[in-house]
């Protein structure tokens, strides 16, 4: 069984870094946190936003959910915590860039690639993921002749863009994006290289970070 006292251990440090001799970073955020780049990334343990980016505390507004995706906006009165996070961001906090990070060897993304259809194989995974069925069927379109390889990472990558074309249907982000306030950008952290890829909208391609 996993243990907590690691955690535990882990807590104390960060303790005494942030709430030993020197307090400031977290004494000027008591009234409120100052990020102004909201992050969507996945629950994959391996790519945690803050340590990937080496950020502080207070720079990274963050959502993890299953293969980082950003689903339509939609009004249908159920509970939408994606949708809630991605409001908030744009409308009290008023961050200045959205990025969706997605990884390699997603989980999510290959549950979706290798799912038949059938619903019952999960109760909540299955219409989760069909928010990037889109680019599950432009690879298969697409990259027919591709190695299966190819695909999966083509697919992680795809569902990117489908999530920032999803964010453009949220009005206050639309707006946002219109007025110039606020910029979205689509990362991939390539974890067998180590690498950071950006989309670069000038090529259609996902290119190193400089």
């Amino acid at each position: 069984m996993a243990k907590t006292q690691k955690l535990i251990d882990g807590f104390k440090r960060f303790q005494a870094q942030y709430f030993g001799d020197d307090r400031r970073l977290y004494d000027s955020m008591i009234s409120g946190q100052p990020a102004k780049t909201m992050m969507i990334a996945c629950c994959d343990s391996r790519v945690d936003p803050a340590i990937v980016t080496d950020c502080d505390p207070g720079d990274l507004f963050i959502v993890r959910n299953v293969a980082n995706l950003v689903p339509p906006c939609e009004n249908d009165g159920h509970h939408h915590g994606t949708s809630a996070a991605l409001e908030f961001a744009a409308n009290s906090l008023e961050v200045e860039n959205i990025i969706i990070m997605g990884h390699a060897n997603c989980g999510g993304i290959n549950a979706l690639w290798h799912d038949d259809g059938d619903e019952m194989q999960s109760q909540f995974l299955h219409h989760w993921m069909s928010i990037a069925k889109p680019s599950k069927d432009w690879v298969i379109n697409k990259l027919s002749s591709s190695s299966q390889e190819d695909k999966i990472k083509a697919c992680e990558q795809r569902a990117i863009l489908e999530s920032l074309a999803n964010l453009m249907t949220f009005n206050c982000i639309r707006e946002k994006v219109e007025q110039g306030t606020l910029s979205l950008h689509g990362w991939y952290f390539d974890i067998p290289t180590g690498q950071l890829l950006y989309f670069n909208s000038q090529t259609g391609a996902f290119e190193p970070v400089n």
